[in-house]
């Protein structure tokens, strides 16, 4: 197998030097987006949670099992299910998240929500790879974090 280093791309000083030979790698996919999608046993329930948040809408629903959330230029999606998020309890005792949301004033938008009556689970704090979070749990238990890249 040959490989190569495209040109175009800057990829910093610690990325791999070689790509292995590919017939997509002549032409690079632009990825304009990713979206995520949350498990929820009760739609309506979720979609009430979510649209209660400073800053978040229905964007779309389809039928009574599929809706997508915009959250200010982001989409994500909710899917109906018959049982419970497996990775809930997994993400709450390893203290994992579903969603990260990064937003330019951590503090006014810990206190927005605060306002909207959602309860935080953990209040802004600053972590040691230079971001302040604060941490809060949906209608279903998804951990839900928003943070703020502190300026250096």
């Amino acid at each position: 197998m040959s490989v190569r280093q495209p040109e175009d791309m800057d990829c910093g000083e610690d990325a791999p030097t070689d790509l292995p030979d590919h017939p997509s790698l002549g032409e690079y996919v632009q990825i304009s987006n990713v979206i995520a999608q949350l498990r929820t046993t009760d739609l309506a329930g979720s979609i009430r949670f979510y649209t209660s948040l400073p800053g978040f809408a229905l964007a779309f629903q389809y039928e009574d099992f599929y809706a997508g959330i915009r959250a200010g230029t982001q989409l994500f999606h909710l899917k109906l299910v018959d049982a419970k998020d497996p990775s809930i309890d997994f993400v709450d005792r390893e203290e994992h998240l579903h969603l990260y949301f990064e937003t330019s004033d951590v503090s006014a938008a810990a206190d927005a929500f605060r306002r909207a009556g959602v309860r935080l689970q953990k209040d802004v704090h600053s972590t040691p790879w230079g971001t302040r979070e604060f941490v809060v749990h949906d209608d279903q238990g998804h951990t839900l974090y928003f943070g703020q890249q502190i300026d250096a």
